[in-house]
């Protein structure tokens, strides 16, 4: 989401690091452009006035101007107001001593509450609460039920409305059906509008005096920009908001409302929704946040990210197989699912440090959802025998194979060639000596020189 705007950062910086020494108007024209390059991801214009005023003033300080690195002080001193814009510190749920902690999750029709209700109740469980969801939303066709399907598919109980009460009362019913199944946080999802109107904030404000409520979540679809700040702002002084969920963080959107809500109703992000899987949910840490914007990483999500989505004992036994050349094409489709379970290609390799440089330079080399999908259909289109002993794979087969996964001979071909050279490889690797003596780093350096990505059986386009 932030793409543009690390984009014209990092070029800001590129030109002030490659100055030994900064002038005054050195800083007043990066400053400048950092102020353009907030407006064009749509930041609040006082929150982007703001935001480079702090910094210039640092940037003025003689501790920069006087500096052998002024580029890397500089944005040292970005990263740390970016961090600051951003919350400063990560906001957590406020769980209650005496249960049930209540979560009340309000915003406008169509910014994805009902499913970050879910998703929100996969986060309390993964840290060890045992969660309630009420379907309080009575006025959306079919909403009840939509939660009500989340819930089975999830293991989470669901309070359904009976038809005859209304959301304040369907509300406190839920607290007592929390008690009766001793569950220790509720999260109501109530009804939306396409806008804000007297009706809906006249049904919060009843729920609110028929529940207590220890959390109000706000949900914003961060693809709104900054008329999710204006819906923020109206929520916070009619109902009264505790925090942020912003949902599509993983869209086209240019990052403008994550980067202007705290300072602009000083209210804190709570979570960030990064996709439609009812587990693609995050909490949102500024320190993080503000690091992928530099264009710095995120490896700590990425590795937690990994924690969750990837089995390691799975992942170890692979990596034996590998390395003893027993890694069989089931191996491979395993490994390959564990990886797409985290989420894009390119959103993987954007945490790294220098990702962003790396998908750029990959250009049209890089593998889409399709082309894996593709490499996986025709795996798929092999017999056990074959995806374990694909040498016996000759023309007819190979002709059948094509025909299986609706793609062409030479894509089976290239498919095969590059797992026989991986393996090829894998086994020098992980044969005597491996890479321990200067003979295997050697065999092993001159092996990855030549490989590209048709040979690791990707497309090149």
């Amino acid at each position: 989401m932030f793409d543009t705007l690390s984009d014209r950062l990092s070029t800001v910086f590129r030109s002030l690091s490659g100055r030994g020494r900064l002038s005054r108007d050195d800083v007043e024209t990066g400053m400048r452009e950092v102020r353009l390059a907030l407006l064009e991801a749509d930041v609040n214009f006082k929150v982007a006035r703001a935001f480079v005023d702090r910094v210039k003033e640092r940037c003025l300080g003689a501790d920069v101007l006087e500096s052998l690195t002024p580029g890397q002080q500089i944005v040292k001193i970005v990263n740390d107001e970016l961090v600051a814009l951003l919350g400063g510190e990560q906001r957590r749920l406020r769980y209650q001593s005496q249960p049930p902690t209540v979560i009340l999750l309000v915003g406008l029709q169509g910014s994805g509450k009902t499913t970050t209700c879910a998703k929100l109740a996969l986060a309390t469980r993964r840290e060890g609460h045992r969660p309630l969801m009420v379907a309080a939303d009575t006025h959306r066709p079919a909403a009840p039920e939509q939660l009500e399907r989340l819930g089975k598919d999830n293991q989470i109980p669901v309070a359904m409305p009976d038809g005859k009460r209304k959301p304040p009362e369907l509300c406190r019913r839920g607290l007592e059906e929390a008690r009766r199944l001793n569950c220790d946080v509720v999260i109501l999802d109530t009804a939306g509008r396409l806008q804000i109107d007297p009706v809906m904030i006249a049904e919060l404000k009843q729920i609110r005096t028929r529940v207590t409520i220890h959390d109000t979540l706000l949900v914003v679809d961060a693809m709104t920009g900054q008329e999710a700040v204006n819906v923020a702002r109206a929520f916070d002084e009619e109902v009264g908001v505790d925090g942020v969920v912003l949902t599509k963080l993983d869209g086209d959107a240019r990052g403008g409302a994550a980067l202007s809500m705290k300072e602009a109703i000083g209210k804190p992000i709570v979570y960030t929704g990064v996709g439609e899987k009812v587990s693609e949910l995050e909490p949102f840490q500024p320190e993080r946040m503000a690091s992928r914007i530099l264009g710095m990483g995120d490896v700590l999500t990425l590795v937690e990210r990994a924690q969750a989505h990837i089995d390691q004992k799975q992942a170890e036994a692979a990596a034996q197989k590998l390395l003893s050349g027993r890694f069989t094409m089931d191996d491979w489709v395993e490994q390959m699912r564990q990886l797409r379970s985290m989420g894009p290609l390119e959103g993987i390799l954007g945490m790294l440090p220098g990702g962003r440089q790396m998908v750029r330079q990959a250009g049209a080399a890089m593998p889409t959802e399709k082309d894996l999908s593709r490499l996986e259909a025709i795996v798929l289109s092999m017999t056990p025998q074959e995806r374990s002993h694909p040498e016996v794979l000759k023309g007819s087969r190979r002709r059948r194979i094509a025909l299986g996964s609706g793609t062409t001979v030479a894509d089976v071909n290239r498919l095969l060639k590059g797992f026989d050279q991986m393996q090829t490889m894998m086994k020098a690797l992980g044969g005597r000596g491996g890479v321990k003596g200067v003979r295997g780093r050697a065999r092993m350096l001159r092996q990855l020189q030549g490989l590209d990505p048709s040979q690791l059986g990707l497309p090149v386009r």
